[in-house]
């Protein structure tokens, strides 16, 4: 067991008990292939036809609009590249912090077939700014639902409602806001939502694509027929259950963990705050994921900061390319100027953070700025 205090569970969960033992029996003793008509193989397809009611549930959505996949990434890409295949309208709307996983397959269409890709601005919490919304013919409208490092949380119904007026699909990345905060696909209104499994306790490595009854969508990866010809390719059996399994615990645990999880949110805020003058809170305090704490020291390296602390995992809102640090986009995009933004530390509780711990990383994190900046 590790002393170290993690913090870090917009990064990855850790699998739980419950869908650990679920997935068990699928790594060993039920190892049939779904596809197969052997008992083997049908209890595998009824495995996997349990767990897409279970993720389709979470979201409001019927069993034969969720599709499993390998990740997020692959959700995002099937759902924006296979919507993109079918439009009528080569252009694209999208916001200025968008997660890698849409930035790159926008880019693709960009690049190899030649659509405009419009970033919408956002203000300084982080929120995009529908007024500039282009006029004209849209084909595939994407946006972040709550964002993996700042964590503000999306107009996305205002905003697929403004894609489908210019005649547009309308997709959602919802990796870091499924099993945080409620979400619900028909008051979101958007025709496809991803899912990353390892971000609500599932395992890695197992995704879903909600895709809404009549929206066209070409595939991606091409081989057999599997989920619906849509992703072909043998089902992770034990993944996918796993991912049933974590939706159906998200479920009953939602709204009693996000209450308990915005209190030590809090509760870190005040005891950073306390402890380092002039400490720069990023994330907002309403309207933002229940668990994620994005602060910014002014003047030290948040990479330094947490090197100073290793007693506390936790992750920065820069990147270090060849040993030399860049700002986050999300956090330039924002407003935030280069030096402050180096300075930024993402802090993200989950069910096992206990009030201790946060006392406790406050305490180490504290001391390591002001070490850092002796």
């Amino acid at each position: 067991m590790s002393d170290t205090i993690y913090l870090d569970h917009n990064a990855t969960t850790p699998v739980a008990t419950e869908v650990a033992e679920a997935m068990w029996p699928h790594l060993t003793s039920e190892f049939g292939n779904p596809s197969s008509a052997t008992p083997q193989g049908l209890r595998a397809r009824a495995a996997i036809d349990h767990a897409r009611t279970q993720v389709a549930e979470l979201l409001g959505a019927a069993p034969d609009e969720i599709t499993f996949t390998g990740g997020g990434t692959e959700s995002n890409n099937l759902a924006i590249r296979g919507a993109a295949a079918v439009a009528t309208t080569r252009v694209a709307v999208t916001s200025a912090i968008e997660h890698p996983a849409t930035v790159a397959p926008l880019a693709h269409l960009r690049a190899a077939h030649n659509w405009r890709v419009n970033e919408l601005p956002v203000d300084g919490e982080a929120r995009v700014d529908l007024a500039a919304f282009p006029s004209g013919p849209v084909g595939v409208g994407t946006l972040i639902l709550a964002h993996n490092e700042v964590g503000t949380l999306q107009p996305v119904t205002e905003f697929a409602h403004a894609v489908h007026a210019a005649g547009g699909v309308a997709h959602a990345d919802a990796a870091q806001a499924v099993g945080k905060v409620p979400v619900r696909v028909d008051e979101l209104g958007v025709d496809l939502l991803s899912i990353a499994g390892h971000k609500l306790y599932a395992p890695k490595g197992v995704g879903a694509l909600y895709i809404r009854q009549g929206t066209a969508l070409s595939p991606v990866l091409r081989g057999a027929g599997q989920e619906g010809g849509i992703r072909p390719g043998t089902e992770n059996v034990a993944g996918i259950v796993g991912l049933g399994a974590a939706a159906e615990l998200a479920r009953d645990l939602l709204e009693a963990e996000a209450e308990r999880q915005v209190a030590l949110r809090e509760l870190l805020w005040e005891r950073l705050a306390a402890g380092l003058p002039g400490l720069i809170r990023v994330s907002p305090r309403t309207e933002t994921l229940p668990n994620t704490l994005m602060v910014a020291v002014p003047g030290v390296l948040g990479a330094d900061v947490l090197a100073a602390a290793p007693g506390v995992a936790a992750s920065t809102g820069s990147a270090c390319h060849s040993g030399v640090h860049t700002p986050g986009t999300a956090l330039l995009a924002m407003g935030f100027q280069p030096d402050d933004a180096l300075g930024a530390l993402r802090l993200s509780v989950g069910r096992s953070t206990t009030d201790a711990e946060i006392e406790q990383a406050a305490r180490a994190l504290i001391e390591a700025t002001h070490a850092t900046s002796a």
